[in-house]
């Protein structure tokens, strides 16, 4: 990361799985190796510049929604808000 040792966060595991995709399949589109793929789903490695270039129009989003320097909000949070779990009585 160029010194940078900022952990850089992702969604990339949500959008492959949503989109039906393994990390094989995400490789070869990238042109990757597949453990590339894994390192940077677990933020292992922080991708280049135009690395995350090429994953933002694989899926169709901009940069800034598929990569982050902060964690991201639970998509279940930003779309229902912070309800808190409710007790399922029985």
């Amino acid at each position: 990361m160029g010194g940078d040792d900022r952990k850089i966060y992702n969604r990339l595991a949500v959008l492959r799985t949503e989109r039906g995709m393994s990390r094989l399949d995400l490789a070869h589109t990238l042109g990757v190796n597949y453990q590339t793929v894994g390192y940077l789903e677990r933020g292992d490695y922080s991708p280049s510049l135009e690395l995350a270039f090429r994953v933002s129009e694989v899926f169709g989003f901009p940069v800034e929604a598929i990569f982050s320097t902060r964690p991201f909000v639970p998509l279940s949070e930003q779309v229902y808000g912070n309800a808190q779990p409710k007790e399922v009585s029985r």
